[in-house]
């Protein structure tokens, strides 16, 4: 059997989100390829989450267009992803819990225990298999959420600010899971506030302001040279995070 096309590059073309009168995504044209680790930045209000869930499906545009190089194929698995701040826990052990997602994902039964302790091993949480999910920290919660997601194997995982809660420790175990992620081939899409993990984990840097797509950039060129005088007064702190 050939391996499926690609949904990678995702394209949006002249897109909109409207609420009212209000354009929160504005006229947003952008394409999304494989590989390069995309990090969306931007002051509060910008729409970066919302831009984020167009690019999911999550929401519709009002206007314009967002299409994937090749659509996926109905009934089979979801080959993208996305993992909010605060994921949800199923009333279940953390083994449960990725045997349910495997399960709902068509995964045969034989194979969900082991697929779902490959991924638990994967994010350090495979001697937690048996633990109640909901009694997990909020960084093993996370860590739970991204091997549900890597058991998947999806070819674009989308983040929104999935260490916004975390201190620094939990944080850092996290950036290690969406690392590994990527260097297992997944394609990663990410909103956050904080810069440092930009600086740690992007490739490029897309700058959102007021709805537009001021800026792309590669992220060394960004946090060195902005290019549009919005981004230099982000990076000073003149813009309200």
């Amino acid at each position: 059997m050939r391996a499926p096309i690609s949904l990678l590059p995702l394209r949006l073309e002249n897109v909109v989100f409207a609420v009212g009168d209000r354009r929160i995504i504005d006229d947003v044209t952008l394409t999304l390829d494989a590989g390069t680790r995309s990090v969306i930045l931007g002051p509060n209000g910008a729409g970066k989450s919302v831009l984020l869930r167009l690019c999911h499906g999550l929401l519709q545009p009002t206007a314009g267009v967002v299409r994937w190089n090749s659509p996926e194929v109905p009934g089979g698995p979801r080959r993208h992803a996305m993992v909010f701040q605060r994921p949800v826990m199923l009333r279940r052990s953390a083994l449960g819990n990725m045997t349910y997602a495997l399960k709902l994902a068509g995964v045969p039964r034989v194979e969900r225990d082991d697929r779902a302790l490959q991924a638990l091993r994967k994010v350090g949480l495979e001697h937690l298999a048996g633990s109640f999910a909901r009694r997990l920290s909020g960084g093993e919660q996370q860590r739970l959420a991204l091997a549900r997601v890597w058991a998947l194997h999806p070819e674009i995982l989308f983040l929104d600010e999935p260490t916004a809660s975390l201190d620094p420790g939990a944080t850092q175990e996290v950036e290690k899971v969406i690392a590994a992620l990527h260097e297992a081939g997944t394609k990663i899409v990410m909103v956050t506030h904080n810069f440092g993990q930009a600086h740690r984990l992007a490739d490029e840097i897309l700058f959102i302001h007021q709805g537009r797509l001021v800026e792309r950039t590669p992220a060394d060129r960004f946090f060195r040279n902005p290019a549009s005088p919005e981004a230099a007064r982000f990076l000073e702190g003149e813009l309200p995070w």
